[in-house]
Order: C-alpha cells, then sequence, then structure tokens
C-alpha cells in the first residue's frame, strides 16, 4: 500500500503484519491526511 508508505513513512516490515481491514483503515487515514476528498 503505497500511499500509506508514503504519508506515514512506513516500510512492509510494519504493514505486513496488519491483516487487510486494518491497512484498509490506515489507507482512510493517509488519504484524509494527503487531503483527499471522499
Amino acid at each position: 500500500m503505497a500511499d500509506i508508505a508514503v504519508i506515514f513513512h512506513w516500510g512492509p516490515p510494519v504493514m505486513d503484519p496488519m491483516d487487510l481491514s486494518e491497512l484498509m483503515q490506515w489507507r482512510g487515514r493517509a488519504a484524509k491526511r494527503a487531503g483527499a476528498d471522499k
């Protein structure tokens, strides 16, 4: 999930243990922080 990595500066070792639902929650937070309209 490149958007999470770019916004939060997290690499694969941080995101690999997360399940899909947790990744999607973080993706939403990354989009909000980046100023994306949803």
